[in-house]
């Protein structure tokens, strides 16, 4: 048996040094790590520890001794022990610093990719109360039916009533519903005995419509009284347009089953990204955050820089919510997808959208593509949104083969992203721009969008030895902009723009020849050197001995 530098159910003071991925806090004892919930880098805890492995264990909380300046008031501690919002005890702005190192980590490490520079994250003015959709499990407590969420690592139910991520309406609307089941003496699931009836309630709420809909899902299709419970819905919840029941009769953690009958209403609910209105049924893809979505989107439209005569492909398209809200600014939209139904979703989108240049097809892009280049077809841009599971490498060789001007993927996972970036830059694709984008404030995922661009051996020439070479004073000489960003990585892991290199050497002193290939925008808004890259570079330029 090994022996730990902790044992279970052990007392000890520690100091917190970082946070995981997953939002805990970080301690060392003896080099032995511990995950501790609910503490932030800075602060001292005393904590007993929970549960010892072979490389790491973890703790609870019994008592704060030290707080970081960074901790914010908790709404509700059940929203850490549940997951449902792990970082909501970190102050808003340093929870957008975590993500995008976060982001700059991955990139470095999976990727190789250290010089890749991360632009800060852009998040929202009111982080909370954003989620358009929830899911909702439902158990049989003190012979109540209960809504709330599982403790994390557990299928046990912690009972909450207000979910602080999600729409208020929406929260409100659960407990109406539950009531009125409960009323109805409707069964809950029980998942250990496969037994009982109602299993989940979702609810899908449209952020610019208002327009509602309950899903209820259930372990058989006979549903007594479910049309009537519908009725009642409605009648207490106006803004219900649609009840479904989805029948899942497997022992599974999948929660949704394949058949679906409408109860009331509608089969699905409208809403509208930008000026467009989507048809959402209750299995479709859409994106939880709604007003964020649109600032994610507008932002991969700018990395695109779309053209009136650029031809766009739309992988992974879904419902079509990324390829019709761009379609009046380009050429063409070619859209595919591997699921049939949402297929049929997105060419029903384009049709009520009133677009005739949006084309969708079912199938997998490694046959759909060279099939398009064979009929002439040459796409200028592509646009992915995978799943967390990123792309298929057959896919990624497929994109490079169809040699498209850019590719702009929008990711939720930075770790497959950066794998992925790693794999386009074998098929000659240079990473230009990394934007984090906070779809999922008080939680630990990101969003993140990055353009891509098709190597120009010539022009990548011209541009290194504009830089580099051909802008060189005697004093710049010494070093170069790839070297000078290689020294303040290596010794402060931080990463540094040409842009901001060239601001320093200005501010020094430093001869620089007007770069020929600035932008063309008159108004452009020039990021300028934050103070700590700013020391970095001083402290390479006075190494290079350049100052």
């Amino acid at each position: 048996m090994k022996n730990y530098p902790v044992k279970k159910n052990q007392e000890l003071e520690v100091d917190i040094l970082d946070l995981s991925h997953e939002g805990n806090g970080i301690a060392k004892v003896d080099g032995y790590l511990l995950f501790i919930e609910n503490t932030l880098p800075g602060e001292r805890a005393l904590v007993k520890v929970l549960k010892v492995g072979n490389k790491f264990g973890f703790a609870k909380v019994m008592k704060l001794l030290q707080t970081s300046p960074d901790r914010q008031e908790l709404p509700n501690e059940d929203l850490l022990r549940t997951g449902i919002a792990p970082l909501s005890h970190l102050k808003y702005e340093k929870q957008l610093a975590f993500k995008q190192q976060q982001v700059e980590n991955v990139l470095a490490k999976v990727a190789k990719m250290p010089q890749v520079e991360v632009l800060p994250t852009i998040g929202m003015e009111q982080p909370f109360g954003y989620r358009n959709k929830a899911q909702i499990p439902v158990q049989k407590i003190k012979g109540q039916l209960t809504t709330g969420f599982y403790r994390k690592n557990s299928h046990t139910l912690v009972p909450i009533e207000d979910f602080y991520i999600q729409d208020p309406a929406i929260d409100q609307a659960i407990v109406t519903v539950r009531n009125i089941l409960q009323r109805f003496n409707v069964k809950a699931y029980n998942e250990e005995a496969h037994e009982g009836f109602l299993r989940h309630v979702v609810i899908r709420r449209g952020h610019h419509s208002g327009e509602m809909m309950v899903v209820l899902v259930t372990r058989k299709a006979k549903f007594f009284k479910g049309e009537e419970i519908a009725e009642v819905i409605h009648e207490e919840l106006p803004e219900v347009v649609s009840v479904i029941q989805n029948i899942n009769e497997e022992k599974t953690n999948v929660i949704m089953g394949d058949v679906e009958k409408v109860l009331y209403g509608k089969a699905s609910i409208d809403d509208q990204l930008f000026d467009k209105t989507f048809q959402i049924s209750a299995k479709s893809f859409y994106q939880v955050n709604t007003a964020q979505t649109e600032v994610l989107y507008q932002k991969a439209f700018e990395l695109a820089d779309l053209q009136p005569d650029d031809i766009v492909v739309d992988a992974y398209a879904g419902i079509g919510t990324i390829g019709i809200s761009l379609a009046d600014r380009v050429q063409e939209v070619l859209g595919m997808e591997v699921v049939a139904e949402a297929v049929e979703d997105a060419k029903a989108n384009a049709a009520r959208n009133g677009l005739e240049n949006v084309h969708y097809f079912v199938g997998k892009a490694e046959k759909i593509m060279p099939q398009w280049l064979r009929e002439g077809i040459q796409p200028t841009v592509v646009f992915v949104d995978p799943p967390r599971k990123g792309l298929e490498a057959s896919f990624i060789e497929t994109t490079a083969a169809v040699k498209p001007e850019r590719i702009v993927y929008i990711s939720c996972n930075p770790a497959t992203l950066a794998r992925d970036l790693a794999l386009f830059a074998e098929e000659g694709y240079v990473t230009k721009q990394v934007q984090p984008v906070d779809l999922f404030p008080q939680t630990t995922h990101v969003e993140t969008v990055a353009l891509l661009s098709k190597l120009d051996v010539d022009k990548h020439i011209d541009v290194e030895i504009e830089l580099d070479e051909m802008d060189l004073t005697s004093a710049e000489s010494k070093a170069t902009y790839a070297q000078i960003k290689e020294y303040v990585w290596n010794k402060f892991e931080l990463k540094v723009s040409t842009l901001y290199i060239a601001q320093i050497k200005k501010k020094c002193g430093i001869e620089l020849r007007e770069h020929y290939n600035k932008s063309k925008k008159e108004k452009q808004i020039i990021p300028q050197c934050t103070p700590e890259k700013e020391e970095s570079i001083m402290d390479a330029l006075r190494h290079f001995k350049m100052i």
